[in-house]
């Protein structure tokens, strides 16, 4: 094994094939886009090294990509310190979930879902753990079995006529 992980950009979902919107976020996670590697510079190297007229880099077209952006993310390294440096920005990292949107836990909305003060045809959706009942909550259940509503002599017709 080289050292990159050859996992990380072919995980389940993304494909044998990386495209421009995945590598960016791959840079950005990993560290390599900063203050010396722009997003400009990671799209200028990806058209670079996909095939002509085409939308993904593989696996190989990847590893030299990297290459190419080493030269810029550590000027002043050598080819194998930089190489070793860029190794160790990538690999066993995975995508992050930075930027997500966290469970608000704030005065209002602590007071609006705390199914304890809920009263009326509300409080019987939900039972004593707070966890909601669901369909079986709900007093007014579509009944399904084929008659019309009130009608007295469901399920008496015999089968002999």
């Amino acid at each position: 094994s080289s050292g990159i992980n050859a996992e990380w950009p072919l995980r389940p979902g993304t494909g044998k094939e990386l495209d421009n919107k995945k590598l960016s976020k791959l840079c950005k996670d990993t560290g390599i886009m900063g203050k010396l590697v722009t997003s400009t510079d990671v799209d200028i190297c990806f058209s670079k090294h996909k095939p002509k007229g085409g939308r993904t880099i593989t696996m190989k077209e990847f590893k030299a990509l990297l290459e190419d952006l080493s030269v810029k993310r550590f000027p002043k390294l050598s080819p194998e310190e930089r190489k070793a440096a860029m190794e160790k920005l990538v690999s066993d990292k995975g995508p992050q979930t930075a930027g997500t949107t966290k469970t608000a836990k704030g005065g209002a909305t602590g007071r609006l879902t705390d199914t304890s003060k809920y009263t009326g045809s509300h409080k019987e959706r939900f039972g004593e753990d707070g966890k909601g009942k669901g369909l079986e909550g709900r007093a007014d259940l579509a009944d399904n079995s084929g008659y019309v509503g009130n009608y007295k002599g469901a399920d008496t017709f015999d089968g002999t006529h």
